[in-house]
């Protein structure tokens, strides 16, 4: 079953669940899933890597708006934000531990060859594409700065 078609039924669960926020939230995802099959080269289609990355970016902007809210003495909008983050995040495949992360991208660097900070671009072209879903992009970017740097 694709991402597109679990969304939908878990939509219908919470309708019956009377699950107020995980409700918004999905029907937010579904909502970009549809003009993502519907933009214009998609053939109505939308594989599973493109809904990872709409999924993505949308916990992305939730924490952002969060932050932002906490900032602002706002505490009960920025609950709202962080639990739908908690509802988006069961799509994600499993994330990828700190340790774990590390380790991965010293062998990007190691297969790359990178030597210095200057081949920042090369091992994050290779990382972004190795571990896509996997993590935010922020922690490749600092993981990889760090190692680069030793």
């Amino acid at each position: 079953m694709s991402l597109f078609d679990t969304v939908s039924n878990d939509i219908k669960t919470a309708m019956l669940a009377k699950d107020k926020i995980r409700l918004e939230a999905l029907r937010g995802v579904k909502k970009e899933f549809l003009e993502a099959k519907t933009a214009k080269g998609a053939e109505g289609e939308l594989s599973d890597d493109a809904a990872l990355k709409i999924l993505q970016r949308m916990i992305k902007q939730r924490k952002d708006s969060a932050a932002i809210y906490a900032e602002q003495n706002r505490p009960e909008l920025a609950e709202k934000e962080l639990a739908e983050v908690a509802a988006l995040e069961n799509y994600l495949p499993k994330q990828l531990s700190p340790a774990e992360l590390e380790a991965a991208i010293r062998e990007i660097i190691t297969q790359t060859g990178a030597a210095s900070p200057k081949d920042m671009g090369k091992v994050m072209g290779a990382a972004t594409k190795a571990l896509a879903g996997k993590t935010e992009g922020r922690l490749i970017s600092e993981t990889v700065k760090r190692l680069l740097a030793e």
